[in-house]
């Protein structure tokens, strides 16, 4: 099955240059986006600054239980194992998890639970990401899916134990105003 929907996906690769061409943009360029949309939100005030340190935490610990996963587990990628049309190269470590489908995940998540509206459009970005690692032929789909699940419920459990890091948090945003205040 896994297999049957990676067929069906990157199968439209290679038809159309300008669906090749946004399929690539998004799965190099899209984090640049999510970082400016983050930066945007860090300027608006402290409680989005509280949502972007979240985010930035679950992210880090995202990285981490995916670093966790490939030591444990290995899954070739596609073009390692079957003949594909892959788009750009891509290097050869394991094709779970995906690391830009789970921080994408992670972050949009820890967005949305704060803030629907900017975290809705982050999601569409993270579920872009996902499918384009697809299209490219780096990931299967369900490496994708399994991916968005490990970054959104990390964001989850992250967000449910916000007082472990409150402290931490409070203190950023209080060294940040400090700073900030001396070019002033």
């Amino acid at each position: 099955m896994n297999y049957i929907l990676f067929k069906a996906i990157n199968g439209l690769a290679r038809r159309g240059t300008t669906m090749d061409t946004i399929m690539i943009f998004i799965s190099q360029k899209t984090r640049y986006l999510y970082l400016f949309i983050l930066i945007c939100m860090w300027f608006r005030n402290n409680f989005y600054k509280k949502i972007i340190l979240y985010a930035g935490i679950s992210a880090g610990v995202t990285l981490i239980i995916n670093r966790i996963i490939q030591i444990f587990y290995f899954k070739p990628r596609p073009f390692i194992v079957h003949r594909i049309r892959l788009l750009i190269p891509s290097k050869n470590n394991s094709s779970f998890p995906s690391k830009h489908t789970a921080l994408a995940s992670a972050v949009a998540t820890s967005i949305l639970l704060h803030e629907r509206c900017m975290g809705s459009i982050m999601w569409l970005l993270a579920v872009l990401t996902g499918f384009s690692r697809v299209w490219v032929g780096h990931h299967y789909p369900f490496d994708i899916i399994w991916s968005a699940v490990i970054g959104s419920l990390t964001s989850i459990v992250i967000d449910k134990n916000t007082y472990t890091f409150q402290s931490f948090t409070t203190w950023i945003i209080k060294m940040y105003s400090s700073f900030t205040k001396l070019f002033k």
